[in-house]
């Protein structure tokens, strides 16, 4: 991987990217596969994990390149003093074009690697806005003030609106444009359809955190090839 590619910002302190989807954040518990902060360590030698994106989630995330600045950092995110935005494609459409979900999450009582809505979780807030509505689809905003596992996949479920292609809370379903383009026909070369989109809908797109303790910056990641390509047939075919 060249890291240079995805690199949005680097200083003395850390260094913000833009995560490819399918991409581990951190080593999951079997080394499944390669992780980003293993291709940091590659380069860096020690780097400071300060947060994580899922797997199939694409977007900004920011590594700790000492010690002092994981203290910082990871300060922000526990305070919440963080700002962090994302866009997402959904299901239907929310029951209002924007307002809030505060529903605690909890570990899922049976399903490991899951998590679920609990009275007795820890608390969980996130905004969300409208962004453009579609015939079977809605591109929304999110803002998160909590940070945790799985928050807006859940929040969107229980808006009744899963993130497109979620196999844990939605019907895990690629999209094709068969389901998009009116009269839509498979080439004669073609054996199958091939989806527009086979991951998770979701991009961490904006992130606002306090640089070496004090001056604020906002990093922004642009929308990978995948959702740009999703969205424009969307809007042709609206």
């Amino acid at each position: 991987m060249n890291l240079k590619d995805i690199t949005i910002f680097e200083n003395e302190n850390l260094i913000v990217l833009n995560k490819p989807a399918g991409l581990l954040s951190i080593p999951d518990r079997t080394q499944s596969a390669p992780s980003l902060k293993d291709h940091l360590k590659e380069k860096f030698g020690n780097i400071f994990t300060v947060h994580r994106l899922d797997r199939d989630t694409s977007g900004v995330i920011v590594f700790a390149k000492n010690e002092s600045a994981h203290k910082s950092l990871s300060l922000q995110f526990e305070h919440r003093s963080t700002k962090k935005i994302y866009s997402g494609l959904v299901s239907g459409r929310p029951p209002e074009d924007a307002g809030v979900v505060e529903e605690a999450i909890a570990d899922h009582y049976s399903q490991k690697g899951m998590m679920m809505i609990s009275a007795k979780g820890k608390p969980a807030l996130t905004h969300y806005q409208t962004i453009e509505s579609f015939k079977h689809y809605s591109w929304l905003e999110f803002e998160i003030f909590t940070g945790r596992t799985h928050q807006i996949r859940l929040h969107a479920k229980h808006l009744g609106c899963p993130i497109v292609c979620d196999n844990l809370y939605g019907d895990g379903k690629p999209v094709l444009l068969s389901s998009i383009k009116r009269n839509f026909k498979l080439s004669k070369n073609a054996d199958e359809e091939r989806p527009v989109l086979n991951r998770l809908a979701l991009h961490a797109a904006r992130l606002s955190i306090a640089i070496d303790g004090n001056e604020v910056m906002e990093f922004e990641a642009p929308l990978p090839k995948d959702l740009r390509a999703l969205l424009q047939q969307l809007k042709k075919w609206n």
